[in-house]
């Protein structure tokens, strides 16, 4: 699907910091920026992402934390500072 139909059907930018452990060594923690357009609050891509990596990536995942931004948004009103006539 385009990004402007994805925006346009209420999907939103969404940006994942995701912290795992290294596979080798558990006591550390590394950090991936994950982002794409998505459906909150189901996140339906973000949670197929987190499968995948589950399943095929051996790095367990410690925390997931998420953040989202509207794109497309009502245009903003803007009021003149100044009022007279013009002859």
């Amino acid at each position: 699907m385009a990004e402007i139909t994805q925006q346009l059907s209420d999907y939103r930018l969404t940006t994942a910091r995701i912290i795992y452990h290294l596979p080798d060594f558990h006591d550390i923690l590394q950090e991936y920026i994950w982002q794409d357009y998505d459906l909150a609050p189901r996140y339906p891509n973000l949670k197929d992402f987190l499968t995948f990596w589950t399943n095929e990536i051996e790095g367990k995942l410690h925390s997931v934390y998420v953040a989202r931004k509207q794109i497309i948004t009502a245009g903003d009103y803007r009021f003149a500072e100044w009022q007279g006539t013009v002859q």
